[in-house]
């Protein structure tokens, strides 16, 4: 290697956000994308736009926060905080007006001709009208509060993200005030889509936005008066909780505190109708105290990912991805005794093509087991109504010593882990809301068995949460094992995480924010030394983001030694592949597809004794450096090289789902050219399910 070579260069890394905020042209993608069926194509489009909305809730609210306060600073690519802001209005400007671009040019009239309609007001029908009305009077009205603004009504708190209408309006009131402006409120507890019935429907199935109910109607709110427009808005707040952790007494009181002020934080953006008259939108801006930088013009409803509610309600499943069913393994299938089939050999899961009911079923034998003396799990996301949570308490309930680390901090799930912890704790379960500073996002479950008089035991580790909606729909591994070393070591990171302990000793584990970081860079190290001796070398990582400067720097060492780097990043990636002298042998590829890939693989070549990692950790500096995460190795080597397989070499080999980074940041979607397609996801399903 060069030693010349500066690998610090700001050039060399693009920048955070902004590779976040390129995911979403990929995911939107999947949206355009004419052999996607048509419903998946919608509900990628609100996947989008959803995405859009915690970019700006979290990531730009953080960078607003910061270049506020004066403390903000350029990361490793070195954009100054404040340019940072205008790069990402531009990109974001752009994937703005390409969501409403194929929303009204494509998916539309696409939608229509299958017989599934959105009718805008000029659409209705007279029945069709007749009956809107009729909805609007007996469903809308009786919960709307208009609020007419003057001096004695102020312009009201806007909460997060709802739909609301400013009106202008001419004339008297009965009070003989001169009309202005008021602001209508959309009723929370009414659906934002609205589905006509069959006796007024020209087709199978023909929608309504509440939006356009309220535009076309909102004049009976003013009786007397003249409405002149009623114009849609939506404001994004800042979303991020901000709770001084070292100086709370109660951490979940404090957080519940922090959320009933959520919804009404910092504004950050401000989407108003493209109708929206440049007036009335400099009024909602002083109001909001946002510039025109934060202003977001809808070419359609602004609340536009609403859409997504219809995808349940069309029954038409040549419009959706065929159906699957994810594969039982075998021991369950045969009723076996789950603790014997672990003891005698460890077992992989892999979802979502191979079912959830295997942690599910475990856990149901813990808790029917009489030998089975104690239950350790961390939750950090785990869905409404969790059979997980409901066996947890039974097994309290039961007499078992049950502990449960709950993450309270998990972003926008705080308020359901704390109504969880309360569960838990009314139940007799031992609730940890896990270290000060520290998100407890490891995955782990340890269960503690009598065994010839001998306590032995059983971990179930993984990738992805405790979650069994998103089993389903995310791409995730996990591993049982009874294997001894692996038992201790997560016995003893519960002991750290309950208990306040000293930094522990681990023999297979690594963990954050201790020994994983340290361990990864390692591993880089090593490849490297075997490269500068002649020996091949090679990386592997199948991981959601990368961000953290170190890692990318080594990466960029390891590259110049001559290691071969294969990166397959789902999300943002800020280190530059390719680049001359420097990059040449790291490529990355980001796959998009029907599930939303989660699982984290690490492989090192090693010299010919490879060694097989998943973990709960991305490599980013959260992940990495302030996190609670825990990276298993898989020892089982007939196991290490099925997740190869299936998760490494399957991934590489896509040229249908799977998008090249170039230098220059930029992606390319990969074609077969002269090779057969190959899909990775298609391949699992056909292989696995």
């Amino acid at each position: 290697m060069d030693t010349a070579l500066n690998l610090k260069a700001p050039e060399l890394y693009l920048n955070r956000e902004l590779a976040q905020l390129e995911f979403n042209f990929r995911v939107l993608a999947q949206a355009e994308d004419p052999s996607v069926p048509l419903l998946e194509r919608l509900r990628f489009l609100c996947i989008c736009i959803s995405n859009l909305d915690e970019f700006f809730e979290v990531q730009v609210a953080i960078l607003r926060h910061h270049v506020g306060s004066g403390d903000a600073k350029p990361g490793a690519d070195g954009i100054a905080p404040a340019e940072l802001l205008v790069r990402i209005r531009q990109r974001a400007l752009e994937l703005v007006r390409a969501q409403y671009a194929l929303w009204n040019e494509v998916l539309l009239p696409e939608l229509a001709r299958e017989g599934i309609r959105f009718l805008a007001c000029e659409q209705w029908s007279p029945k069709q009208q007749r009956w809107l009305q009729g909805y609007f009077q007996n469903q809308v009205l009786p919960v709307l509060s208009p609020l007419g603004l003057d001096p004695a009504h102020p312009f009201p708190r806007i909460l997060n993200k709802s739909l609301n209408l400013i009106v202008t309006l001419r004339g008297k009131d009965a009070f003989g005030r001169e009309g202005g402006m008021a602001v209508v409120r959309a009723p929370r507890s009414l659906p934002r889509i609205v589905r006509l019935p069959p006796d007024v429907s020209e087709q199978p199935y023909e929608f309504v936005f509440l939006s356009s109910i309220l535009q076309r109607f909102v004049d009976e709110l003013f009786p007397g008066m003249r409405v002149k427009g009623a114009y849609p808005f939506r404001v994004t707040r800042n979303s991020e909780l901000f709770v001084d952790e070292e100086d709370v007494e109660n951490l979940a009181h404090a957080l519940r505190d922090e959320l009933r002020q959520r919804g009404y934080a910092k504004p950050v953006r401000l989407e108003t109708a493209e109708s929206c008259p440049k007036t009335v939108t400099e009024f909602l801006t002083r109001n909001f105290e946002l510039g025109e930088a934060e202003v977001y013009r809808c070419a359609g409803p602004v609340n536009l990912h609403r859409v997504a509610a219809v995808y349940d309600q069309v029954e038409r499943p040549d419009l959706k991805f065929p159906k699957f069913t994810p594969r039982v393994i075998a021991p369950v299938v045969a009723e076996r005794n789950l603790f014997e089939a672990i003891a005698e050999r460890d077992i992989l899961l892999h979802h979502p093509f191979e079912s959830f009911a295997a942690v599910i079923e475990l856990m149901k034998q813990a808790c029917a087991d009489p030998d089975v003396l104690a239950i350790k799990q961390t939750l950090y996301r785990t869905g409404p109504d969790s059979s997980l949570v409901n066996l947890l308490i039974e097994a309290a309930r039961a007499g078992k010593d049950v502990t449960v680390v709950v993450e309270v901090r998990a972003r926008f799930d705080e308020e359901a882990n704390i109504q969880l912890a309360n569960r838990l704790q009314e139940a007799g379960v031992q609730v940890v809301y896990g270290v000060v500073g520290y998100k407890t996002h490891a995955k782990m479950l340890l269960i503690v068995r009598r065994e010839k008089g001998l306590p032995r035991r059983y971990v179930h580790l993984s990738t992805g949460n405790y979650h069994q909606v998103t089993s389903r729909i995310y791409t995730d591994f996990g591993l049982m094992t009874a294997d001894p070393d692996i038992g201790n070591d997560t016995h003893k990171l519960f002991q750290q995480i309950s208990g306040l302990g000293p930094v522990i000793e681990l023999k297979h584990l690594l963990q954050s924010p201790f020994s994983l970081h340290k361990g990864v860079m390692q591993r880089i190290e090593r490849e490297i030394a075997h490269a500068q001796a002649g020996r091949p070398a090679r990386i592997i990582a199948k991981i959601n983001a990368l961000n953290e400067a170190s890692v990318v720097e080594l990466l960029y060492k390891a590259s110049c030694a001559g290691v071969q780097i294969d990166l397959i990043v789902r999300s943002g990636c800020t280190l530059r592949p390719g680049v001359p002298g420097i990059s040449d042998n790291i490529r990355v590829r980001s796959v998009v597809g029907r599930f939303l890939e989660h699982s984290r693989v690490y492989w090192f070549a090693n010299d010919g004794a490879p060694e097989m990692y998943c973990a709960s950790a991305d490599w980013m500096e959260r992940n990495l450096l302030r996190r609670i995460e825990v990276c298993f190795p898989i020892l089982d080597q007939d196991l290490a090289r099925r997740i190869y397989d299936e998760a490494l070499d399957n991934y590489l080999r896509d040229n249908t789902q799977a998008w090249i980074l170039h230098a220059d940041g930029h992606y390319e979607r990969a074609t077969p050219g002269d090779a057969p397609p190959h899909s990775a996801q298609q391949w699992l399903l056909e292989h696995l399910c």
